[in-house]
């Protein structure tokens, strides 16, 4: 998630919560009170479930920096790592057609 793209969905969380304060302070009665409810209750919502993007990315990135750090001390100092010409595919098993399959 780019930077421009953090900023605009917090912000809009921040909108949904600030509306919903106008509202319930601006219209009266029943309706504004409704209104500024479910409006800051998205707006906390949406917040929420950014904070949990945010720690389930962060996670994501930490852990595939390890993988990139554990696959380099792996690899023999000067060796750089696989290509696609040097990886090489394991030959598939061969098994009698005529067989059935026994679990035990």
């Amino acid at each position: 998630m780019s930077r421009a793209n953090r900023i605009a969905s917090f912000g809009s969380a921040g909108l949904l919560v600030i509306a919903g304060a106008l509202c319930s302070a601006v219209l009266s009665g029943l309706a504004g009170q409704l209104a500024g409810f479910v409006l800051i209750g998205l707006g906390l919502i949406l917040a929420t479930g950014l904070v949990f993007l945010e720690v389930g990315l962060s996670e994501d990135r930490e852990r595939a920096r390890e993988e990139r750090e554990r696959a380099a001390a792996q690899r023999p100092p000067g060796r750089p790592g696989p290509t696609a010409s040097r990886v090489r595919k394991r030959p598939a098993l061969e098994r009698p057609r005529d067989h059935p399959h026994r679990l035990s």
